[in-house]
């Protein structure tokens, strides 16, 4: 019961991961950094860290959730 549980959240915290990872922005300059173009978004600081922070938090999640499945310490 506990190890499926542990699975349905590990599948569901993988996908929010994997969403988060996808929606933050690049650290480098990349093309902007040649045309000085890349103080534009230069504003999006706190937003950077909220999902940093959230980031953080899910990927902890996700590795409590495959430690128990993993070595299934409830059943």
């Amino acid at each position: 019961m506990i190890t499926t549980v542990c699975w349905i959240i590990q599948i569901v915290s993988s996908l929010i991961l994997i969403l988060l990872v996808m929606i933050h922005s690049p650290k480098g300059d990349g093309i902007a950094g040649i045309g000085g173009a890349s103080h534009v978004f230069a504003s999006q600081k706190n937003a950077e860290s909220g999902l940093n922070k959230l980031t953080m938090w899910v990927a902890i999640v996700f590795f409590v959730a495959t430690f128990i499945a993993g070595f299934d310490i409830f059943g």
